[in-house]
């Protein structure tokens, strides 16, 4: 319903003009053929002028009811709605494979790094409540498929995506995404067994619904066979 409104409140005046160009033919339409109607004499000719009247004053019906419905959208309903209500949310692409996955040249390009080690197992950027990992822990040695436990709960919410990346570097590979609030729950899984064993840097990022994203919760965790 929000796109619906979106899409009248952008383009109320378009929707006027194109309604008002069709209600001057209709209109026009439905009072020639009024007039074909009452100088009809015959009796196939009234028949034919009767069902021209019926379709004419059926589209021009039509075409009134729009035009109300319009303005009563833009004028009563649109004005009253909270301002987040007529922004889409943005549109969710983040995944890098449809299994959750990282790619195969991702995969060779964190190879290709030096591991790093742990040098502190603090968590980085994560605010109490709103955007937390809790599991894995800082530090945590992680192996196989495990699930992320966290927080995303931020006000106007869009949508959240966790990344990794080598300790130290800047280059992230995203895992997977989401566009539920969760409250200390199931963020989603990620699966090691293609990582290189070593250190890496875990972040959780939250999108709001203009498309901003808030400041990252990064957790460091060790990949082990």
């Amino acid at each position: 319903m929000a796109e619906i409104y979106n899409f009248l409140a952008s383009y109320e005046a378009l929707i006027y003009i194109v309604l008002a160009i069709g209600g001057l033919f209709s209109f026009r339409w439905l009072w020639r053929s009024w007039r074909e109607s009452q100088t009809a004499v015959y009796t196939m000719e009234r028949e034919f002028s009767s069902r021209r009247l019926g379709q004419s004053a059926a589209i021009s019906m039509l075409i009134t009811v729009l035009f109300c419905a319009e303005f009563f959208a833009a004028t009563f309903i649109i004005p009253g709605l909270p301002s987040n209500a007529l922004i889409p949310t943005p549109t969710l692409d983040l995944i890098s494979t449809p299994t959750g996955t990282l790619s195969p040249a991702s995969m060779t390009q964190f190879a290709n790094l030096p591991p790093q080690p742990i040098s502190s197992a603090d968590l980085i950027g994560c605010t109490a409540n709103q955007i937390m990992l809790t599991s894995p822990t800082p530090g945590q040695e992680v192996q196989g498929t495990i699930t992320l436990v966290g927080t995303v709960n931020i006000p106007n919410f869009g949508f959240y995506k966790y990344e990794v990346a080598p300790l130290g570097s800047s280059t992230w590979a995203t895992i997977s995404a989401g566009r539920e609030i969760v409250v200390n729950g199931n963020l989603g899984e990620w699966i090691t067994n293609a990582l290189t064993p070593g250190d890496y840097q875990l972040r959780l990022v939250v999108t709001d619904n203009q498309g901003v994203a808030l400041p990252a919760c990064v957790v460091p965790v060790r990949v082990v066979p």
